[in-house]
């Protein structure tokens, strides 16, 4: 998180110009008036009507019509998605309307012309008249302003500030006098318009000219500011031929001396050649200059010609080499589709088919049960946003402001301790500053003892002491008996708790040791300049460098062994690899052969195999047929045959069955006629006696059964009661034999165990 300090002096504000307009913002008060001066500064001007376009347009988008206005909801975010603040564009302009936004270039053109036009002695050149400025008077203040004081020291970037804390402001007492505040400070100035930065002409006071001098300067009317001012080589050149050619001109027979008028004649004409000489010289210097021009643009073409070929050939070749990538790619696809269905059908030579063995599979963990392949469907990570943990703490500014307030101290707030300053030399005598520091603080000491001394009270009374009361006796703690496991436990729990807090120490003192690690080298480093100390470094350093050179010429010598090792073996690996490589590409070709012989007599017996396939097929289909013509005719036979059995029967069954009703009918008839007459006939005796015979035929025999059943039960109790005799004497035997064991604790249960075994028996 990025802070930014603002670092405010108190100084008096500065006087500036009204044409200034301030922006205010959360880091102070910013002053800027560049896009406004093009327009209010009546001294400003532009290089052409286009630049002042521009900075029409920079004036109309400045940034300080752009007003932030904060987010209630999120006013203290420090996140791009919740800003906590919005801008808007205000619509006041900072050029008041009364201002002529217009160019004013066309009349510093008229100034040029008519300064041009100022050589010639017919024209006189109007007087410009230019307002008092008042520098020294109420307009001081627009041309000073306090000057800016650079830092001694350069502040570094990432340099920040602390607050500095408010002293508490004592009052002075209600006796002491005002101290007079001076009427008059002397303060720096500096200059807001200096000659170096304005874009104006300098100043030029009004001047008369004698009637009969005329002073040289005047011939220099035509150089102005940033035309030919400040004056360089050309323009010195220019003006001493300026000076000769008047000095030229002096020298001439006046022009009322008619003798001497040929004379005249030969000197201006030497004077024209001479010009016209110097007139191509600068003329060919103007041709070499655009020939250099002209040559430096072709140049520039040329590059920049070479340049787009260059582009439009990179261009082309880079989507040529697309094409060749994408077509490789393709092909490489292709090649390894083919070669993994050449693999698969290497595999299963036969063509047998084997069933899946889901075991092997969930055995391997390359296989397809735990890593499908993508091209036939499946997509293991599909859906895997799902298992995506959505922490609080994480994806919440509020969680990570608690993150960090977990954090310990030593992380955001380093702890760095000023080294004490030793009060002793290395020869083993205090310093004067530490004497003086050592008897003060004796006599402060002597002072306090004193103080205390007098402050204290009166003793306590000699013989009277005081009778002690015993304390209450605490309760005997008892001590349950745990068992070893739990022991175990405790003394595991135990240790790792040990060795956590041993880690948390050695972390500790990691940590400390990294903080320190540059005090700890400049210890190791002043130690080493001690006397004692540099001999001894310099004999382990001289012992240390002769081992280095030992190990160097052991390391020299079994490299130089290593390498004529590492040569013969390398021509006798590379002679039996040769061989091996030969043997191997011989027997891959034999493989290869024998796997064409056995394609080929796989392919043959396929072949044969399809034709017997097709031979049987037609030999089953003839089958087929008859059997089908058979069971058809048979189909036929049986359902005549059916239908004819079907009628028979139900003929049978109609004619047997009234038959069997009459004669049923019949002999019932017969049975009810001899009933009815026996019961008519039948006196008391006989009814007793069919009555005797039933009870005698019937209940009688029924408890005789009862009775010998009742017999043959208690006959095998016998057996019973003996078999169970001898299966629990056995029993109880071994029963006594594995409750020894565990006799200690379980007597209880083997009495009960016993006593249920008794009341068994």
């Amino acid at each position: 998180m990025s802070h930014t300090v603002t670092i405010e002096e108190p100084q008096a504000k500065p006087q500036v110009s009204k044409l200034q307009c301030e922006m205010s913002s959360k880091a102070g008060k910013i002053t800027l008036c560049y896009f406004v001066v093009c327009f209010a500064d009546p001294l400003f001007t532009v290089s052409s009507e286009k630049d002042h376009t521009q900075a029409n347009i920079q004036a109309t988008l400045f940034r300080s019509r752009l007003k932030k206005v904060p987010r209630f909801r999120t006013m203290f975010s420090n996140l791009i998605r919740y800003p906590r603040y919005s801008l808007y564009w205000s619509k006041a302009d900072p050029v008041p309307p009364f201002i002529n936004r217009e160019w004013r270039g066309h009349e510093e053109r008229c100034k040029e012309a008519l300064q041009q036009l100022a050589v010639t002695d017919s024209f006189q050149m109007l007087k410009e008249v230019y307002e008092d400025p008042e520098v020294t008077g109420r307009n001081r203040y627009k041309y000073f302003e306090r000057p800016f004081l650079p830092f001694y020291q350069q502040i570094p970037l990432n340099v920040v500030y602390a607050v500095t804390k408010a002293e508490p402001y004592n009052f002075p007492p209600a006796s002491t006098k005002f101290i007079p505040i001076p009427s008059k400070s002397t303060v720096g100035t500096q200059t807001d318009y200096r000659d170096a930065d304005v874009q104006t002409d300098p100043y030029s006071p009004e001047y008369l000219v004698c009637q009969d001098s005329i002073p040289e300067l005047l011939t220099l009317a035509t150089l102005t500011w940033g035309r030919g001012l400040p004056a360089g080589q050309a323009e010195v050149e220019m003006i001493e031929r300026a000076r000769e050619k008047r000095a030229w001109e002096a020298t001439l027979p006046p022009l009322s001396d008619i003798s001497q008028f040929e004379k005249r004649r030969k000197m201006m004409n030497a004077m024209e050649r001479k010009e016209w000489a110097f007139r191509e010289q600068e003329i060919e210097k103007l041709q070499e200059i655009r020939l250099q021009v002209l040559t430096e643009l072709l140049r520039k073409r040329e590059e920049n010609q070479n340049a787009v070929n260059t582009k439009r050939l990179n261009a082309q070749w880079t989507k040529l080499q697309e094409a060749k990538e994408a077509k490789l790619a393709q092909i490489q696809r292709a090649y390894v589709s083919e070669i993994r269905k050449l693999v698969g059908r290497g595999k299963n030579v036969e063509g047998k088919l084997e069933r899946r063995n889901i075991i092997n599979d969930y055995c391997d963990y390359a296989s397809q049960v735990y890593g499908p392949l993508s091209r036939l469907g499946r997509f293991p990570d599909n859906n895997s946003e799902d298992f995506v943990v959505k922490n609080h703490y994480l994806n919440t500014y509020e969680g990570l402001v608690e993150l960090e307030s977990c954090l310990p101290d030593f992380v955001t707030q380093p702890r760095i301790r000023p080294p004490k300053l030793s009060s002793t030399r290395p020869a083993g005598f205090l310093k004067r500053t530490s004497k003086l520091d050592h008897e003060l603080a004796e006599v402060h000491k002597v002072l306090l003892d004193k103080n205390n001394k007098l402050q204290e009270g009166k003793k306590p009374l000699r013989f009277l002491q005081r009778n002690p009361i015993p304390q209450p006796r605490l309760p005997t703690p008892t001590l349950q008996m745990s068992s070893n496991e739990e022991e175990d436990i405790e003394m595991a729990v135990i240790y790792l708790q040990k060795l956590l807090r041993g880690r948390v120490v050695q972390n500790m003192m990691f940590e400390g040791k990294e903080k320190r690690l540059e005090l700890i080298q400049e210890l190791r480093t002043s130690h080493a300049l001690q006397d004692d100390d540099k001999l001894v470094k310099k004999a382990e350093k001289q012992v240390t460098l002769a081992l280095q050179r030992q190990r160097n010429l052991h390391e020299h010598k079994v490299a130089l062994v290593e390498n004529h090792l590492a040569g013969l073996e390398g021509r006798v690996l590379a002679d039996m690899f040769d061989f091996l490589s030969k043997e191997l590409v011989r027997l891959q070709e034999e493989r290869r052969i024998h796997a064409f012989a056995m394609l080929a007599e796989r392919q043959r017996r396929i072949r044969e195999a399809e034709e017997s396939g097709r031979r049987q097929v037609e030999l089953r289909r003839l089958r087929e047929e008859d059997e089908i013509f058979k069971e058809v005719i048979k189909v036929h036979q049986s359902t005549v045959s059916s239908y004819l059995e079907d009628i028979i029967l139900n003929a049978e069954e109609n004619t047997a069955e009234e038959q069997a009703r009459a004669e049923i009918e019949k002999m019932a008839e017969e049975i009810n006629d001899i009933a009815y007459e026996i019961e008519n006939r039948r006196t008391h005796l006989q009814s007793e006696e069919i009555v005797a015979e039933l009870v005698y035929s019937f209940l009688i025999p029924e408890v005789q059964k009862d009775f010998v059943k009742e017999k043959v039960r208690n006959a095998q109790r016998k057996h019973i009661l003996a078999a169970h005799e001898i299966i629990h004497r056995h029993t109880e035997a071994m029963i006594l034999k594995t409750v020894t064991g565990h006799r200690q604790g379980k007597v209880p249960d083997a009495d009960k165990s016993a006593d249920k075994d008794e009341k068994d028996e």
